[in-house]
C-alpha cells in the first residue's frame, strides 16, 4: 500500500458521507458555513441512509486502488441503486457532475444547487445514474449485480471488475446462483464487495446472522475465497488501520484475479454507521420544524470535520484534495473495435433474396442458426448464452464451444448478457419462450438504464423457442413478449419470422444492431420455406405484402401472420377464404410484431379491408399496437391459455389459431360486409 493512502481514503471517506448526508436534509447551507436554521433543512427529506457509509467505504477504495493499477480497467458496479446520492457527492467532488449538469459545478454555489434539487433534480433523480462514475449497472434490478460484473469482466484480461453488493441482495436468487454460476466462466475478474451491515430494508438480513467463521465457509463453498474485515472504529487511529486492512485485501484481491482467482471482502459494519444506526431511509425527518432534531443533524455533519475537507469556496483541500487527484472511477469501455467491424463483415448471408434466380437449399431451424452462430463466432467478441438447452434446442454444434455458456439460471444469463453487451461485445440468450418471463424485470432495468445514455452499445438479444403450441402445458407462456410490447419503448423490437431462413435473418440483423432489444420468437422444429423475394422489405419495413399468396387489387380482406406456425395456417386458409367468399384476399407477413404499430401497417392493408392477424403470442400483445388506429372490422387470434394439457390440434382448434379457425373469423367478418356490397 502506498504511504498516505489511509489517511486519503478516510478524507475521501468522511466527504462522501458528509455530501451525501447534506443532499439527503439539506437544501442550503451545506457546508455549514453559517447557523444551521431551519431555512436551511429540508421539509420532508427523501433518500436512504443506511447505505451510504458502507458504499462510500468501498467507492473509496476502489478509486484508489484503480490509480495503483493503473495498468487495468477497476470498474466498480454498485448493487444498490439507492446509493445514487452517493454516487452523486463522487460525482460533485470529481467534477464529471458538471459534464452533464454545469449548474451543479464543482462550487459552494453547485454544492448549494445539488443539495436543492436533490432528490427530484429532473433527469438525474435519486438512483445511480449511468452517465456518472460508478454508473455501469443503475441497480433497480436487485441482485442482478454480480451477474452483470461477471458478464462485463468476461473474456477481458484487462479489467477488473468491483461489484459492490448489499447482504440483503445476496439473498436474492439471482445473486444466490450467480455465486454458483461464476464456476463456469473460465476468464472473469471480479473482486466482489459485500456491504454486510446486518439489514435488508426493514430487518436482519440472513448473511448477517452468520459468524465470520460461517461467512467463509459460505463463500468457500461455492467457489470463492473469502476474507471479513470489521471496521467500527469509534476513533480517527482505529478507523486509518481499518482503512488499511480493507485497502490490503482489496489489492490482494485484485491480484489474486491474475491467476484466476475468486476474492470475496465481506466489508462488516453496521448499518448507517457514523450516523442514526440500522435506519434504511433518512432518519431524521423532522429537522426542519424540531430543533432538537436539527441539533442532532448539525452535530451529525460536523462529525465529518468538513473544515478539514472544504475551504469556503468549497473547493477540496488537504488530504482530500490529494485524494482526488489520483482516484480513478473507470467505466466499461469497448476495447476491440476492429473485432466488431469483422464481426459485422462476417454477419451470416443466411437468408437472403436468391441469387441470379438459383433458390438456395431449405434450411432447418437447426442448419440456418447454428450456420449463423458459428459464423459471428468466428469473428472473436461473441457469446451465446443459454440454461442448459442448446441441445433441446436443436443446436448440438454450438453446444460445448468455448463461446457458449450454459448455467440453469436465466436471471443471471441475462446480468452475463448484459454486462457482455455494455462492455461493447455481442451475443445472444437463447431459452424457451415459457420461462423468459423470468427475464422481465431485467429487460425493463435495461431499457430504464440504456435510455439514460447517449452511448449505443450492442444489443441485448433473444432468441425464444420451444413455445407452447408445440410444448407441454406447463411450458406455455409467451408473456415475456407481451410485456415488453406494452412498454411502448422505441427501442424494443419483438421479431417474429415466418421460417428458418428468416430467423437467421432476423437473428443476424439483431446481432448486428445497437441500442436495442430484440426479441425473436421461433420454433426450433420449423422446415417450411417460404419465397425470399420480400425478405429485404421485411428487414427494413418489418412486413411485407406476399404476392404469391395475395390477389391483385384493394383487398375484401387482409390475412397477417406473425410466426412460422401462423405464416403456414394463414397460408392453408387463404386459398380456403377466396374460394368460400369469392373475395380478394391479401397476406401480410409481420416478421416484426412491433411494425404493427407503424405506417407501414397502413400501406400494406388496403384501404378498406377487414384484417385477421394470427399471432404465436397473446392476442393483447396485438391489440396494444394497433391501439385502434385500424378503423375497420378486426379479429386476432393468438395464445389462448388452455384449461388442461391438451394435443397440439386440439390446442390450436381452442384457440382458434387454426386453418378452419381462420376461415370462421373470415366468415364472421366478411358476411355482413360482402352481402352489403
Amino acid at each position: 500500500m502506498k504511504p498516505g493512502t489511509a489517511v486519503r481514503a478516510d478524507a475521501l471517506w468522511r466527504a462522501l458521507t458528509f455530501l451525501s448526508v447534506a443532499q439527503l436534509h439539506l437544501i442550503a447551507n451545506p457546508l455549514l458555513s453559517r447557523p444551521l436554521s431551519a431555512d436551511h433543512v429540508k421539509e420532508r427529506p427523501t433518500g436512504h441512509w443506511g447505505t451510504v457509509p458502507g458504499t462510500a467505504w468501498a467507492l473509496t477504495h476502489i478509486g484508489l486502488a484503480a490509480d495503483a493499477h493503473r495498468e487495468l480497467e477497476v470498474v466498480p458496479v454498485l448493487g444498490a441503486g439507492h446509493a445514487g446520492v452517493v454516487q452523486l457527492a463522487l460525482a460533485w467532488l470529481t467534477g464529471d457532475l458538471a459534464t452533464i449538469r454545469p449548474e451543479f459545478g464543482p462550487t459552494a454555489t453547485g454544492l448549494e444547487a445539488l443539495v436543492a434539487a436533490f432528490p427530484a433534480a429532473n433527469g438525474l433523480g435519486s438512483e445511480v445514474h449511468p452517465q456518472l462514475p460508478a454508473g455501469a449497472y443503475v441497480g433497480g434490478w436487485l441482485g442482478g449485480a454480480l451477474a452483470f460484473a461477471q458478464g462485463a469482466a468476461l473474456d477481458a484480461p484487462w479489467r477488473v471488475v468491483v461489484p459492490v453488493l448489499g447482504d440483503g441482495e445476496c439473498e436474492t436468487p439471482t445473486t444466490a446462483a450467480a455465486w454458483l454460476a461464476h464456476r463456469a466462466l473460465s476468464a472473469s475478474r471480479v473482486v466482489a464487495v459485500v456491504h454486510l451491515n446486518g439489514h435488508r430494508m426493514g430487518g436482519p438480513s440472513l448473511l448477517g446472522s452468520l459468524s465470520d467463521a460461517e461467512l467463509a465457509s459460505y463463500a468457500a463453498g461455492v467457489g470463492w475465497e473469502p476474507r471479513v474485515v470489521h471496521v467500527d472504529a469509534a476513533d480517527r487511529a482505529g478507523r486509518l488501520a481499518e482503512h488499511a486492512a480493507f485497502h490490503t485485501a482489496l489489492m490482494d484481491g485484485i491480484e489474486r484475479t491474475r491467476h484466476g482467482g475468486r476474492p470475496v471482502i465481506f466489508l462488516r459494519c453496521v448499518k448507517g454507521w457514523t450516523g442514526p444506526l440500522a435506519a434504511h431511509k433518512t432518519p431524521l425527518t423532522r429537522a426542519r420544524s424540531d430543533a432538537q432534531q436539527r441539533w442532532a443533524l448539525r452535530r451529525w455533519l460536523l462529525g465529518y470535520r468538513p473544515e478539514e475537507l472544504f475551504d469556503s469556496n468549497g473547493c477540496p483541500i488537504g488530504d482530500l484534495a490529494e485524494a482526488l487527484t489520483i482516484v480513478r472511477f473507470c467505466q466499461l469501455q469497448p476495447r476491440d473495435r476492429d473485432g466488431d467491424r469483422r464481426q459485422q463483415q462476417l454477419s451470416a448471408e443466411a437468408g437472403r433474396p436468391p441469387v441470379h434466380g438459383v433458390e438456395p437449399p431449405r434450411p432447418t431451424f437447426a442448419t440456418a442458426i447454428a450456420d449463423l452462430l458459428h459464423r459471428w463466432a468466428s469473428a472473436g467478441h461473441f457469446k451465446v448464452f443459454s440454461p442448459d438447452e442448446l441441445l433441446s434446442n436443436q443446436l448440438p454444434t454450438i453446444a460445448g464451444q468455448a463461446w457458449a455458456l450454459e448455467v440453469l439460471a436465466e436471471e443471471v444469463l441475462l446480468g452475463w448478457l448484459a454486462g457482455w453487451t455494455l462492455s461493447g461485445r455481442r451475443g445472444v440468450l437463447i431459452s424457451y419462450e415459457a420461462f423468459a418471463p423470468l427475464l422481465l424485470t431485467g429487460l425493463v432495468a435495461q431499457l430504464k438504464q440504456r435510455r439514460l445514455t447517449s452511448d449505443r452499445c450492442p444489443s441485448l438479444n433473444l432468441l425464444l423457442t420451444s413455445y407452447g403450441w408445440q410444448n407441454a402445458y406447463t411450458h406455455a407462456d409467451p408473456s415475456l413478449t407481451t410485456a415488453l410490447a406494452a412498454t411502448g419503448d422505441p427501442s424494443v423490437r419483438v421479431l417474429t419470422p415466418a421460417d428458418p431462413a428468416r430467423a437467421a435473418a432476423a437473428l443476424d440483423d439483431a446481432l448486428a444492431s445497437d441500442g436495442l432489444v430484440n426479441v425473436i420468437v421461433a420454433g426450433k422444429h420449423a422446415t417450411a420455406c417460404h419465397p425470399l423475394d420480400t425478405l429485404d422489405e421485411e428487414r427494413t419495413e418489418g412486413l411485407a405484402v406476399w404476392k404469391h399468396l395475395s390477389d391483385e387489387g384493394q383487398p375484401d380482406l387482409t390475412l397477417i401472420c406473425a410466426g412460422d406456425l401462423p405464416a403456414a395456417v394463414v397460408e392453408a386458409a387463404a386459398h380456403a377464404i377466396r374460394r368460400r367468399h369469392r373475395c380478394r384476399v391479401r397476406v401480410v407477413n409481420a416478421t416484426s410484431l412491433t411494425a404493427l404499430s407503424e405506417a407501414a401497417l397502413h400501406r400494406n392493408v388496403g384501404d378498406s379491408a377487414a384484417v385477421i392477424v394470427a399471432t404465436l403470442g397473446h392476442p393483447a400483445a396485438v391489440w396494444g399496437q394497433l391501439a385502434g388506429r385500424l378503423e375497420r372490422p378486426c379479429e386476432v387470434l393468438g395464445w389462448r391459455e388452455p384449461p388442461h394439457p391438451m394435443p397440439q390440434d386440439e390446442l390450436a382448434a381452442f384457440a382458434g389459431l387454426s386453418v378452419d379457425g381462420v376461415i370462421a373469423a373470415a366468415d364472421r367478418l366478411l358476411s355482413g360486409r360482402l352481402r352489403r356490397a
